[in-house]
């Protein structure tokens, strides 16, 4: 009786360990980071400015477009954020201590002339704040077929 008792623990014990033993070769999911939505997030660690959920909805022909960000300010000074293209004008936002500036929601879009990018491709933009000397991130153009997306879209003018 004794035997099957012990028998029956052991087995117990290695299902057990079958069954979560996995888990110690496996990566957390919970702490691989990515881009929940259609944008890109931007890391640049020295710089005080975290760039959110970035990305650019165009026109058909790629001429024009809006990009669309949520830029946040966690230090106690106001920074500034500077976007730069290749071959357009650098764009800048300044954004409150403290604060986040939400381009495409709680203020406008930025509007890119002579984009030269078509909805489904992508366009190395280079974000810089701070002293830092800034990170270039190829960041998706969208088109505005999606609901959510047609009034963030640019007029062709």
């Amino acid at each position: 009786m004794k035997s099957r008792l012990v028998a029956s623990a052991a087995l117990s014990a290695l299902v057990l360990l079958g069954a979560t033993g996995c888990t110690f070769i496996s990566p957390q999911a919970t702490t691989i980071e990515y881009s929940a939505s259609d944008g890109v997030n931007v890391s640049d660690s020295d710089g005080p400015l975290d760039v959110r959920n970035v990305f650019i909805v165009a026109t058909e022909d790629g001429s024009v477009g809006n990009l669309v960000a949520a830029i946040v300010n966690p230090t106690s000074e106001r920074a500034t954020l500077t976007i730069s293209f290749q071959d357009i004008e650098p764009l800048t936002v300044t954004v409150p201590a403290n604060g986040r500036v939400s381009l495409g929601a709680d203020a406008e879009p930025l509007r890119i002339v002579d984009l030269d990018a078509m909805p489904g491709s992508t366009i190395d933009i280079h974000f810089q704040s701070g002293d830092a000397t800034g990170v270039t991130t190829a960041v998706p153009v969208l088109d505005g077929s999606l609901s959510y997306y047609k009034d963030r879209a640019p007029d062709a003018e």
